[in-house]
């Protein structure tokens, strides 16, 4: 698990083709790799990966085709920046929101614009993820925590601050541009939840009888 806390800007220096899948190569930049073993999970742009092995100031990881094929990892070249999150420990501080790493779906910048020192940006997100994100709710752009500032259709608007804009790839993002984007682990859990019984049939769902059932009427 993550927080969306972004601790250092990297940079993959390598892209390996390995047996049809492919490995990666990531310059961690600032962020120090002591105390991190082989295996441990580090979120690159928001994508959960295992590393496999370590140096001083980089790290290899193995991307499988479903990770490529679903993330904006797939667009990556070398020299591609990339923001970077070292797992939760026991004692890390909650600054953003749970955020898994797995990512939901990629999204497209369709607006970008200033706002005294801040920008906003609009994003445009996939039809069936677009439930998922509500006003000041949270949302994971690129592994970053957000706070989503307005909702419209497929649509969502949010504001970054100075430091993000500094310390992660959103500082340099251009119109058009596509992100990875987590929706909020707990909008995910509620709507399975609130199926019910629903859930083992694929033609159930969050429907008027079901909550007049379920006593909401």
């Amino acid at each position: 698990m993550f927080t969306g806390i972004i601790l250092a800007l990297g940079k993959i220096t390598a892209i390996e083709r390995q047996c049809g899948d492919f490995t990666l190569t990531v310059d961690t930049g600032k962020l120090s790799l002591d105390g991190v073993q082989r295996g441990d999970s580090i979120a690159v742009n928001g994508v959960c990966l295992t590393a496999v092995e370590l140096g001083g100031r980089y790290f290899c990881a193995d991307v499988s085709n479903e990770t490529w094929s679903c993330t904006t990892l797939s667009h990556a070249t070398v020299g591609t920046p990339v923001n970077l999150e070292l797992a939760l420990t026991p004692t890390t501080r909650l600054g953003g929101h749970l955020v898994s790493g797995h990512v939901d779906g990629m999204g497209h910048v369709v607006e970008k614009k200033t706002d005294a020192r801040s920008v906003r940006l609009t994003v445009a997100t996939p039809i069936e993820l677009s439930k998922y994100i509500a006003e000041k709710g949270s949302v994971c752009i690129d592994g970053i925590s957000l706070t989503v500032n307005a909702v419209e259709g497929n649509r969502f608007g949010v504001n970054i601050v100075p430091h993000t804009l500094q310390e992660t790839t959103l500082g340099g993002i251009t119109v058009g541009a596509k992100v990875n984007l987590e929706v909020d682990i707990l909008a995910r859990y509620l709507e399975r939840l609130m199926q019910g019984e629903t859930a083992q049939n694929q033609h159930g769902g969050v429907t008027e009888a079901f909550l007049r059932n379920s006593g909401f009427f």
